[in-house]
């Protein structure tokens, strides 16, 4: 803490120095304040995908996921953007999986097999590819959730009424949870 006129003050962490005094343009991580580096996607936005199977990404998310990311099939058959670094870690997760396991196997085959590298267009679009709008029923209109180191594409409706069941179950899913230290 420091203080300015008697008044007390949180300062925030200073931009990251180079050599010889010059300072970087670089911010320092939004979160870094309260001790988090990394940079979140939270939020969830609503958007249509054009007849070219192309969805635009939200320019404050694109900033995040930087210039290109991976698309692939997500859990309760959603769609997941990762952002490079992130599908670096999941993949080597992935592969550190016991191949013995059915379930390990699987789930390597269904999330590795559909990954896609996708890039930005100009205007931040992506192109959704016919398999994986097939795998989560996307029609024209989608929610794009920010879900801390990715995002998940879903089907408008298809999110609707996700979120309805599981708003309501939210309390037993904590409790269920707080054994795990939440």
């Amino acid at each position: 803490m420091g203080s300015a006129n008697g008044k007390a003050f949180r300062s925030r962490p200073p931009t990251p120095a180079l050599p010889f005094g010059r300072r970087s343009s670089l911010k320092a991580s939004p979160f870094a304040f309260w001790g988090i580096e990394k940079k979140m996607l939270i939020g969830e936005y609503k958007h249509t995908i054009d007849e070219k199977k192309r969805l635009a990404i939200p320019a404050k998310l694109r900033k995040e996921l930087g210039r290109g990311a991976v698309l692939t099939r997500g859990l309760d058959n959603c769609l997941a953007l990762y952002p490079l670094d992130e599908w670096q870690k999941l993949a080597e997760k992935l592969n550190k999986l016991p191949t013995g396991q059915v379930e390990a196997r699987g789930l390597a085959r269904v999330i590795l097999s559909g990954a896609a590298d996708v890039d930005f267009d100009a205007l931040g679009r992506i192109l959704i590819p016919d398999y994986l709008k097939h795998y989560a029923s996307i029609g024209k209109n989608v929610v794009i959730a920010g879900v801390f180191n990715h995002l998940e594409i879903w089907d408008e409706a298809r999110w609707e009424s996700y979120k309805q069941k599981t708003e309501k179950e939210v309390g037993d899913m904590a409790s269920k949870l707080s054994e795990l230290g939440f």
